[in-house]
């Protein structure tokens, strides 16, 4: 078995036809032996060519026209639940350069990784941040130019998102976007909407009004802005302000008072200048939306008068901090969250009220969501940050429709009829009073998410942490309505600063990750080559630094130059790979079904684990933790070794 990169890449060159072929034939529900960088490379004629053998003709046909809607694996499923025991991957699109490549890059993923979840598709706002979305247009820089020439009728980066989740639906996968509750801090949302969010005012460093009402002085000035520059389109301004900034029963469409106050959508540098301009209008009378909190105690903020930065437009932007911080709060600086309730008397004490919803806000969001699940057909959403709970007395008794904007988004979805549509939900399952107030557990089954993140990915293997949460999670999944993941590594976590969560314990988590099959479980594209990082490797070979997109010196530590490269780990790619392919030869048997524990996660004098099924399926698992297995072990003496590799062992006893 090759495991090096040189002979990896030489017994692909000698046997790709063989390796294709068990692919194209069905034999393989993915193309074994390529590297990831290798098919990266096909050309559209030659991927196409193996969709086409592996698919049939009629279904290339239609899934290449966006016109046409390839339906979901899990269309008529009667909610979510099916989520709780899917195998994710998780794709920066930025990473492989086009929404087309995520289509060459599951050509390597066997059909146990049933999921694919991208990250944001947003147009990017301050520091290219994926998740600092300053639009709802699909983000140009996904455009494949290889494509468009090929497909002439997919001249578009929506109608090349389409066709690529039609294709990823005709091989057998789901497919998720990120729903994220708040924009870029001077997003063109924020501008056409803004009694949407919260806004302030400065006098250079000092906050001298932060009362409920200031986005009326918002309006004012940007209708005087308007005014005096007239409309970007063209648009006669025959209406009054107050027409244009409605939101409680519009008059005007959304795509109306975008197109007034910015331009035609795909006029990317117009839109841009446009902001600007009106940026500096406002900022000028100081006026700014205030920025995004993360934990406790998430309101009452202050100007740090000695922390600013300048811009490349002589803008100065200050940094903002608590009143009293407690241990995780943050301030992020370049987004604004959705004003989702009216504050307690106008604000005076920094305090909202929760039995006030600003229901327009809630609508907004609700239907944008859903414009865009039925536009490309979506099957489920990543809630960035679902463990946000600002009601200081913690999760209550009664969860009214209004407790939570992403229940609300997911429940607005499966309304329209898509009953299917799932929640995934970023949260670490942090003790109580930390990431959020309250039980974070209780919030979780209030928001009604099928599955969530967890933290996993954050702790060595093997350690007492990783054990004690990993008992947990196995027993939270038992109990509570959501299930959470076994996650080997994500996007935010291949980052420098986790590196060493990673050089110990990888093929452990891979192989608990993809034969556990009644816990879900999520890892981020690159971990298959990643390399183990003793030392800290470039910042182009990490793929949380291609969230943003920093072209800034002045932050060494973020910034990259080039396109993301790949790891080098080739003994770590063979070992998964060799997985993979025994999993296709059982995976009918064991697929979904429930884990009898042999030797559980809890047992804390054994540092491996061991399981098989409640219904017996004859096969026995077991993985160490700190790499190596007894050569016996209790409860399978007389079971044959069918799989095996260092760490790692499977056994098909007999059924009685």
């Amino acid at each position: 078995m090759p495991t090096t990169l040189t002979e990896l890449q030489a017994d692909w060159q000698q046997n790709n036809a063989q390796y294709l072929d068990a692919y194209q034939s069905g034999r393989l529900s993915f193309i074994p032996g390529i590297l990831p960088p290798t098919v990266l490379q096909f050309g559209i004629y030659q991927t196409l060519e193996i969709l086409h053998k592996r698919l049939g003709s009629d279904m290339i046909r239609r899934a290449l026209n966006p016109n046409e809607t390839i339906e979901s694996p899990v269309k008529g499923q009667p909610d979510g639940t099916w989520l709780k025991q899917s195998n994710m991957v998780g794709i920066n699109v930025r990473t492989i350069g086009s929404f087309w490549n995520v289509i060459n890059y599951a050509l390597t993923l066997p059909a146990s990784h049933d999921s694919i979840h991208l990250l944001p598709i947003w147009e990017p706002g301050v520091v290219g941040s994926l998740y600092g979305m300053v639009s709802w247009q699909i983000n140009p820089e996904f455009f494949d130019t290889s494509l468009a020439q090929f497909v002439p009728g997919l001249d578009t980066v929506e109608k090349q998102l389409k066709v690529v989740i039609n294709l990823l639906h005709a091989m057998g996968r789901t497919v998720g976007m990120d729903v994220i509750p708040h924009t870029d801090r001077f997003s063109e949302m924020v501008l056409t909407c803004p009694s949407l969010f919260e806004w302030v005012r400065r006098d250079g460093a000092t906050i001298i009004d932060h009362t409920s009402v200031v986005y009326r002085y918002v309006e004012e000035a940007i209708w005087q802005f308007l005014k005096y520059h007239g409309a970007a389109d063209g648009t006669p301004l025959t209406f009054s302000k107050d027409v244009f900034f409605s939101t409680d029963i519009p008059i005007l469409t959304d795509d109306q008072r975008h197109r007034i106050l910015f331009g035609n959508a795909p006029d990317t540098r117009s839109r841009l200048r446009r902001r600007i301009e009106l940026i500096r209008h406002l900022t000028a009378q100081g006026l700014e939306t205030l920025p995004m909190t993360m934990a406790p105690p998430y309101r009452a903020l202050h100007i740090d008068p000695d922390d600013f930065v300048t811009d490349e437009y002589d803008q100065i932007w200050y940094q903002y901090g608590f009143d009293k911080p407690e241990a995780m709060s943050r301030v992020f600086g370049p987004l604004a969250r959705y004003r989702f309730f009216e504050s307690k008397d106008n604000n005076l004490n920094w305090e909202l009220n929760f039995d006030r919803p600003n229901y327009p806000a809630w609508q907004y969001i609700g239907q944008k969501v859903y414009d865009c699940q039925r536009s490309y057909n979506f099957d489920f959403m990543r809630g960035d940050m679902a463990h946000v709970q600002m009601r200081p007395e913690g999760v209550p008794d009664m969860i009214g429709h209004y407790y939570d904007p992403l229940r609300f988004i997911k429940r607005y979805v499966q309304g329209t009829g898509v009953t299917h549509f799932a929640f995934f939900a970023e949260t670490f399952l942090a003790p109580p009073d930390t990431m959020g107030y309250g039980n974070e557990d209780d919030h979780l089954d209030a928001i009604e998410a099928e599955s969530t993140l967890g933290d996993l990915q954050s702790m060595v293997v093997g350690s007492d942490e990783f054990r004690q949460q990993f008992a947990r999670y196995d027993q939270l999944r038992r109990t509570r309505l959501f299930a959470p993941n076994f996650t080997v590594m994500t996007a935010d976590k291949d980052d420098p600063r986790f590196d060493a969560f990673y050089r110990t314990g990888n093929l452990f988590r891979y192989f608990t990750a993809l034969f556990l099959t009644d816990m879900p479980s999520y890892v981020g594209l690159g971990f298959e080559l990643r390399n183990l990082h003793e030392t800290r490797g470039a910042n182009e070979e990490y793929t949380k630094l291609y969230v943003f997109d920093i072209g800034d010196d002045r932050q060494p530590d973020k910034v990259t130059h080039g396109p993301f490269v790949w790891g080098q780990n080739a003994e770590q790619f063979a070992a998964i790979g060799r997985m993979r392919q025994f999993a296709e030869t059982i995976w009918p048997e064991i697929a979904r079904k429930e884990t009898r524990w042999i030797i559980a996660p809890d047992a804390m004098t054994h540092d491996y684990i061991v399981w098989t099924h409640t219904d017996p399926t004859g096969y026995v698992f077991a993985t160490s933790m700190a790499g190596e297995l007894p050569e016996t072990i209790p409860g399978v003496e007389d079971g044959d070794v069918v799989f095996s590799g260092t760490g790692y062992r499977i056994y098909r006893l007999p059924l009685v």
